[in-house]
């Protein structure tokens, strides 16, 4: 797909991991001036110096001040904000177990990145939007775990399932304002924590990866570009009048069940 985005700026969080790598540059191959923002800083600094029109910015997604400091440093060199694809996310790699075994640590580290860090952009990033009156689009990244849940990983498919209805809110709320509020739920994604789960030779659960992507009528996991594309479509004028919707870019997965 192809747009001119020519005239618009995009904060892209989570920005040095293979999602959201992909995602800031299929928005900058399309003309935004792209802000790569991501907790790791030196990660951030290679994706843009990659990208043209970009900007790397170190975040903390959970530190509202840390955000609130990215943004000004946004609005500051642009004199306005336009995208928010709110990508930054982490599920546990470690501890998969049931509810009852699982760290009260790590559930407030998953669900406060995931869900509350979304939040906290968010309500930062609405404020140049509302201000400036020219509406905007923001693109939350949920899961397929936050339509039909999984075992072995609540506090992830607690804080997916909350964004998707967290965007339909915000869908709501926002949308008379002209900004648009949708998401995209990812199936499984080959990244470095699939790799390490399922796709690699010594993957955890390496055994078990036919079984699993036999759910998935396409066979395979997604590629992290086929995750920006429909970022795109979302963010480009030809997702004018889509506000509140939730797009599952999963191979079938949610489809039905196969047998």
């Amino acid at each position: 797909m192809r747009c001119d985005l020519s005239d618009k700026v995009a904060l892209v969080t989570g920005a040095a991991g293979a999602i959201g790598s992909a995602i800031a540059r299929r928005l900058a191959d399309n003309g935004a001036a792209v802000i790569v923002a991501d907790i790791d800083g030196e990660g951030a600094e290679r994706v843009a110096a990659g990208l043209r029109n970009a900007m790397p910015c170190a975040v903390d997604i959970r530190d509202a001040k840390s955000v609130d400091r990215a943004v000004a440093t946004v609005t500051e060199r642009h004199g306005r904000l336009d995208i928010l694809v709110n990508n930054a996310g982490v599920n546990t790699l470690a501890h998969r177990v049931t509810i009852d075994e699982f760290p009260p640590e790590e559930w407030d580290r998953i669900t406060g990145i995931d869900l509350d860090g979304l939040y906290i952009v968010s309500r930062a990033a609405l404020a140049p939007m509302l201000a400036a009156g020219r509406g905007g689009r923001i693109v939350n990244i949920a899961s397929v775990v936050g339509l039909a849940a999984m075992r072995l990983q609540s506090p992830f498919v607690a804080a997916k399932a909350g964004i998707i209805h967290l965007t339909r809110s915000m869908a709501i709320e926002l949308g008379g304002k002209g900004i648009l509020t949708n998401a995209i739920a990812p199936g499984s994604v080959m990244t470095a924590l699939t790799a390490k789960l399922f796709y690699g030779d010594d993957g955890k659960f390496a055994g078990r990866t036919r079984e699993f992507l036999d759910h998935v009528p396409l066979g395979r996991p997604a590629q992290p570009e086929e995750i920006a594309e429909a970022v795109l479509f979302f963010a480009s004028p030809a997702a004018s009048y889509i506000n509140g919707q939730v797009l599952a870019v999963d191979g079938g997965w949610t489809a039905g069940y196969m047998m």
